[in-house]
């Protein structure tokens, strides 16, 4: 491999891991975030009501 080839592979790799890293760092450390959490519940046309 060229030092150009690996310096693009570096780069790509921890620009990926910084990402990733900075994803799992906001979500852990975002505060009260499960009061905005809402469920949805699906009704299908298939499920009568009236059972």
């Amino acid at each position: 491999m060229t030092s150009a080839g690996l310096l693009v592979m570096l780069l790509s790799v921890g620009t990926v891991v910084i990402l990733f890293s900075w994803c799992i760092w906001k979500v852990l450390t975002t505060p009260q975030e499960t009061e905005k959490i809402h469920g949805t519940e699906f009704e299908t046309p298939d499920i009568e009501s009236d059972k």
